[in-house]
């Protein structure tokens, strides 16, 4: 929290204080909804418009202070409170839970809370994990407590699982098929508002990226994959290619270690917390939060990152894909498996399996626009086959509602 800053604001929510809410209004349900960060923050957007056309109050919940701030510029007016998850010891929970009184706890992928689940169970409110998922290696570490692991989250209604895989694995671990249901990844349906082109050439000019030329984005990028993006660069202009590297790293705090990394490079860089770009760069860095969306709709080939080596489990491909934009990934995509499977399926990423391929695939790919538009093509009619979560995600919770009425 030190580290990364912003959690002046609201920090007493951490041990149970919870912001004015207003009173429970008769007949109306109240759902307590619990997203981590920013990736399910942006996820939940359609969850949270259905159940707002639906009538229900929702309180909205977040752990990180990026999440905390991205839930207040987009979903003040479809919920009625925003706050920071409690920590989860019994006083600070109680006191929380006095305070929401929900009739349904919505748990968002990952998220298992034993004292908060536990609350929920010896007060009769159902807890529903959506999105609920299972990693390689979070089945791994699973398979070997499997009693510890039913005993943690035996307190969840129901796991609405975000592929048929996922719930295949929840069963290996001894979850009865009765609480396990597939409704798919609510993320392949996010509503991306899509930029004109005096939107994008407004962009372009505001980082620094000249008004013509191709562009290779680095999307959410970890340590080392800038040094491949950077060769990948220099390697396409060395052929001719008018081409400029986008830079958006996955912790916007690691700016002073890549500014070094630009200026021994030699190349002319702008980042994004500097303001508007005063002539273009070669490489413009986008550190800044929950502009990602944006800035995939200025590429014409995404990297995705923390999948090459040393790094494992890989950031989302989704939003690049639903975009329509041609996507390489490194072979460390674990956490993203049945997606990036169903994307290879369709024939919509490339995968490369080292730092020296990345290179070499990149330049292939910038110079080929054919190549690129049958990925991009293949990504669009992907992204039209699987949406359809958020419905029915949503008759799954107006059912828990509709029993816990009688």
């Amino acid at each position: 929290m030190r580290k990364r800053g912003g959690y002046g604001e609201g920090f007493t929510h951490r041990f149970g204080e919870v912001p004015p809410l207003p009173p429970k209004r008769a007949g109306v349900k109240r759902l307590w909804l619990q997203a981590v960060s920013v990736g399910e923050m942006l996820a939940i957007g359609p969850l949270l418009e259905g159940l707002h056309r639906a009538g229900h109050e929702v309180y909205l919940t977040t752990t990180t202070s990026t999440g905390y701030k991205l839930a207040k510029e987009k979903y003040a007016a479809l919920v009625v409170g925003i706050g920071y998850f409690p920590l989860d010891f019994w006083a600070f929970n109680a006191r929380a839970w006095s305070r929401v009184r929900p009739d349904l706890i919505v748990l968002m992928e990952g998220e298992r809370w034993p004292e908060h689940v536990h609350a929920a169970r010896v007060r009769g409110v159902p807890v529903l994990s959506v999105n609920a998922r299972l990693s390689d290696r979070s089945f791994r570490r699973s398979a070997k407590a499997r009693w510890a692991v039913r005993s943690l989250a035996g307190g969840i209604t129901r796991f609405l699982c975000a592929a048929k895989r996922d719930e295949q694995r929840f069963r290996a671990l001894g979850f009865p098929a009765e609480q396990l249901i597939t409704t798919g990844n609510l993320k392949l349906d996010v509503n991306i508002p899509v930029l004109d082109e005096p939107a994008k050439a407004a962009l372009r000019r505001e980082v620094g990226l000249p008004p013509e030329g191709l562009v290779l984005l680095g999307s959410s990028t970890w340590p080392g994959e800038e040094e491949a993006l950077l060769e990948a660069l220099q390697a396409a202009r060395a052929r001719g290619l008018a081409v400029s590297l986008l830079i958006v790293p996955r912790h916007a705090e690691r700016r002073e270690e890549l500014r070094g990394l630009l200026e021994r490079s030699g190349c002319a860089f702008h980042f994004r917390s500097g303001g508007l770009a005063t002539q273009p760069v070669d490489v413009a860095v986008a550190d800044t939060t929950g502009e990602l969306r944006k800035f995939t709709q200025l590429a014409d080939l995404v990297f995705v990152g923390k999948s090459l080596a040393p790094h494992d489990g890989g950031q989302t491909p989704v939003e690049a894909a639903i975009l329509g934009q041609p996507v390489l990934h490194g072979p460390y995509m674990t956490n993203f498996r049945e997606i990036i499977r169903s994307l290879t399926d369709a024939g919509a990423v490339r995968k490369v399996q080292t730092a020296d391929e990345l290179v070499r695939t990149a330049v292939e790919l910038l110079e080929n626009a054919a190549a690129r538009e049958r990925l991009a093509g293949a990504a669009r009619e992907w992204s039209a086959a699987n949406r359809g979560a958020t419905e029915r995600t949503l008759a799954v919770i107006r059912a828990e509602l509709a029993a816990r009425r009688t």
